[in-house]
């Protein structure tokens, strides 16, 4: 389910409604009209909340997330839905998309549907690094729904584990283009104090610290680098520093090699996610289709823990060894005998 903490999901339980301010409440459900029913709020931040519903005429559940007033008030709804309006042509299994997007009395909203299951940040909060197979897996599943966008001509800006949902062992990317929307949607001086065009601190590509005006879809496979050097290690580079201090080293710094950090990571898979965090573009993987070409080598090559058949094949083979060696020994023993 589609809950957030800040900019980002965490959290599958319902706040009670009553929690809300009522004058929200009736304003919200007063901007949504007849087409959805309010159910219960599933987190939120200083940018964003995000709140459970019912689609009316067709019963199903969505989540609809509401700008925060003083972000939506500097809003362009016209350019913001006409930004938003390619991000919601995207169809693809690991792409959660979007259902349609309004304002109402300077409330400005979108709605997806609703996923069952937790974001990236819960697993990695409570389980820590994942096993490498996971990692590839899950790997596999962002890189192919960022390279479907990217195709459509779609960048997300905001690759992070709290964009990344988990629903039956399955990746799936959400918020397609709204960083990019709100920032070609709101007023410069308001973006840049709210930090819009540049993204999340930690996940964060070099360029986009940098401003950079010709930042593309590389910068997605930056961020897919940080997320992947997280799963493995637990930790994302230059952790444990100010916002500040984590975007001047995306800037400045080489991360520490991940291998270092976890040694059983094969040397190929280390090198790719240390590819991806260059701080030249160019140096990169160019798109997301051959960082996915040299992931699907690694999902056929990585060995996969207490596979029943492999190790039954070793059993018998040895059994059969074992067999052949004694009939030899047998024959021998009865030729020789006098």
């Amino acid at each position: 389910m589609i809950a957030r903490q800040g900019s980002g999901p965490v959290s599958c339980s319902l706040q009670p409604l009553y929690r809300l301010l009522p004058n929200f409440r009736e304003k919200l459900q007063h901007a949504l009209g007849d087409a959805y029913t309010l159910e219960g709020e599933l987190g939120g931040g200083g940018m964003s909340r995000v709140f459970a519903a019912r689609e009316t005429k067709l019963g199903r559940p969505v989540a609809v997330k509401v700008l925060a007033p003083e972000l939506g008030a500097g809003v362009n709804l016209e350019r913001f839905r006409r930004e938003i309006q390619l991000a919601a042509s995207l169809q693809h299994p690991h792409v959660v998309p979007l259902l349609t997007a309004g304002e109402s009395n300077g409330l400005v909203y979108y709605t997806m549907p609703l996923i069952r299951g937790e974001s990236l940040r819960q697993m990695l909060d409570r389980q820590g690094r994942l096993e490498i197979v996971d990692v590839v897996k899950l790997l596999r599943d962002i890189v192919e729904g960022l390279a479907h966008a990217h195709r459509a001509g779609v960048v997300h800006r905001d690759i992070k584990p709290e964009n990344i949902l988990i629903s039956e062992r399955h990746a799936l990317v959400t918020d397609f283009g709204v960083a990019k929307a709100l920032t070609v949607a709101t007023d410069d001086s308001m973006c840049s104090s709210l930090g819009l065009a540049l993204g999340t601190p930690l996940y964060m590509a070099p360029e986009q610290v940098a401003a950079d005006p010709s930042t593309d879809h590389r910068a997605d496979l930056y961020s897919v680098g940080v997320v992947a050097y997280e799963m493995l290690v637990g930790q994302p580079p230059f952790r444990g520093r100010t916002p500040h201090g984590v975007m001047a080293a995306h800037a400045m710094e080489l991360p520490e090699p991940v291998q270092r950090e976890r040694p059983e990571i094969p040397s190929s898979l280390a090198a790719l996610v240390m590819r991806c965090l260059e701080k030249d573009p160019a140096a990169r993987p160019q798109s997301a289709e051959e960082l996915l070409r040299v992931l699907e080598r690694h999902s056929t090559s990585t060995p996969r823990k207490g596979i029943p058949k492999l190790a039954g094949h070793v059993v018998r083979r040895r059994w059969l060894v074992l067999i052949v060696v004694l009939i030899i020994i047998a024959l021998l023993a009865i030729a020789l005998s006098p």
